[in-house]
């Protein structure tokens, strides 16, 4: 069973280079590139939107969230951008994934604003 989810997560893996590449292809529609540039960016985020350490939530991006993502934004795009784009894959993945530090970056800000938000209506007299 271990392996099977071993190979799972590669192939999740792979699956995200090719998009990030892809997003960059000027042969797919802008709606399928403004998707798939949005699930790269939230996969090579430093950060989740949901943090792992939420009970049972924390791990709902990874495991449903993101694949479901991933799926989607493979079907948008035409075949012949998919397989110029799986051979600059298998190249990146020998060197590791691309950090983006601006999708991470946002994510950060969106938690400070809720915490500040939060702490606000908790404690008013600071106000």
């Amino acid at each position: 069973m271990f392996k099977k989810i071993k190979a799972w997560a590669k192939n999740l893996k792979r699956q995200i280079f090719i998009l990030y590449y892809a997003c960059k292809d000027k042969r797919i529609p802008w709606y399928a590139k403004v998707f798939t540039a949005s699930i790269v960016a939230y996969a090579f985020s430093p950060i989740d939107l949901i943090p792992d350490f939420i009970p049972i939530l924390g791990y709902l991006d990874d495991v449903i969230l993101l694949p479901l993502g991933i799926m989607l934004a493979l079907k948008m795009i035409p075949k012949d951008v998919l397989f110029d784009c799986e051979i600059k894959a298998e190249e990146l993945m020998r060197k590791g994934k691309p950090k983006n530090w601006i999708s991470g970056s946002i994510i950060i800000l969106i938690w400070v604003i809720v915490t500040f938000w939060v702490f606000k209506k908790i404690y008013p007299l600071f106000s």
